[in-house]
């Protein structure tokens, strides 16, 4: 890690970050207190855990939290949130550096949101006696811990006091393996967006960059192949606007997304209200604010399927606009809990060709309640039948009945 941070601006985050936390736990918390300690990896997991920490402060404001994150794209975002005591960078999971963290954290708890297994870090809690716990978890058969070489991983859940799991396939996959401390809770991730939507900040610079556009796209978490796929289908239909928040922003990456383009695109930092009208391509180069912006699209496309994984797509849907991915997956539970959740919005897959967004548009007010799944779909299907078919889900989606049609499973859903 510190080769990498030699060349890797976010490991050179995180290390030179590391190396402050034990200083910053000397100067800022009590020795005398004791501290719920909660641990999220990066921003998604801390939206995912914010809700709890919120619910902890309003029915106990005397609490004293320390918030830890890995991951640069948590901490440099949420550094200053004020309602936990102090943010930190969790220390690498070395037992002489793991002993000196809790030490001086002196947690009288423990909470781990989704999907952090630090050995270290849960064998010593475990020996000090500390309650532990994990929250909006979710398992698959597919992970280390139901394989017969996952002794090691199946000995971390065990340090667990309590496992809080998204829902019953995950609790049914840990009784295989004799983990019994479960319990369904649900996805922290509904109670956040909900939150989110009830807060929803005003941004000019955004309003004025749609005030005349009659349809906006809003590609959230993008990574470079969703931007390979949309961006073509964007230079060729200028009576569309584009918002692209990268999943990552490096000077690099922001340069290639505006390369992509042959319209006229700008930087949300160095775009003011007055000239984004002008725009037809914005770049959000900030952390923080795609869970706002997604009630000023039509559509909105959800990055990260062809590879990094699905972001969260619930902060789409809970406004209810029509949602565009690629199929992933690891990720379909989660796309049904959010139609449950969520009945009024809409979802169209994404078969990884570009042609298949052809019609998109044209789709986009009428594609009430529709999910199109691309598991019939073959290579030899020609670009035109899918597109036909998602015209003629549209139509046939008031009978509220299953079709296939152009090799697409289509279902009414709400």
């Amino acid at each position: 890690m510190r080769l990498a941070a030699l060349r890797n601006h976010k490991a050179r985050l995180m290390i030179d970050g590391q190396k402050r936390t034990f200083d910053l736990l000397r100067a800022t918390l009590n020795p005398e207190n004791k501290n719920i300690w909660i641990h999220a990896s990066s921003l998604g997991e801390f939206e995912q855990g914010r809700p709890l920490i919120e619910r902890i402060k309003s029915e106990n404001p005397d609490a004293h939290i320390v918030l830890s994150f890995f991951s640069p794209s948590g901490y440099e975002v949420r550094k200053n949130y004020d309602k936990v005591d102090v943010v930190c960078y969790l220390p690498f999971d070395v037992p002489s550096e793991v002993r000196k963290f809790i030490d001086l954290v002196n947690p009288s708890m423990a909470i781990f949101v989704k999907y952090e297994f630090w050995g270290n870090y849960l064998s010593e809690l475990k020996r000090r006696a500390i309650p532990t716990y994990i929250i909006s978890s979710i398992f698959r058969e597919g992970q280390i811990f139901f394989r017969p070489w996952g002794g090691m991983f199946r000995d971390m859940l065990r340090c667990f006091t309590r496992i809080f799991v998204q829902n019953e396939e995950s609790r049914q996959l840990l009784k295989t393996i004799n983990i019994d401390n479960v319990e369904v809770a649900g996805d922290t991730r509904f109670d956040r967006v909900a939150d989110v939507r009830g807060a929803a900040k005003e941004f000019p610079i955004i309003e004025s960059f749609v005030a005349n556009s009659s349809f906006t796209l809003v590609m959230g978490s993008s990574w470079q192949p969703d931007e390979d796929i949309v961006m073509p289908y964007f230079n060729e239909h200028p009576n569309m606007k584009l918002i692209v928040a990268p999943h990552e922003f490096d000077v690099a990456r922001l340069s290639a997304i505006v390369g992509k383009t042959r319209r006229k695109a700008g930087l949300y930092s160095a775009t003011s209200a007055e000239n984004a009208a002008e725009l037809d391509c914005l770049v959000i180069d900030c952390f923080g604010i795609l869970s706002s912006l997604y009630r000023y699209g039509q559509m909105a496309y959800i990055g990260g399927g062809f590879g990094a994984g699905i972001h969260n797509i619930n902060e789409a849907a809970v406004y209810g606009i029509a949602r565009v991915r690629r199929p992933d997956g690891q990720d379909a539970q989660q796309s049904s809990r959010a139609r449950k959740q969520w009945q009024h919005c809409r979802q169209l897959y994404l078969h990884p060709h570009r042609s298949h967004l052809a019609h998109l548009p044209r789709v986009v007010p009428q594609t009430s309640s529709i999910v199109c799944d691309h598991t019939h779909i073959t290579s030899s299907q020609h670009p035109k039948s899918i597109n036909q078919c998602l015209w003629g889900a549209v139509l046939l989606a008031p009978t509220g009945k299953s079709v296939k049609n152009g090799g697409f499973r289509c279902n009414k859903v709400g």
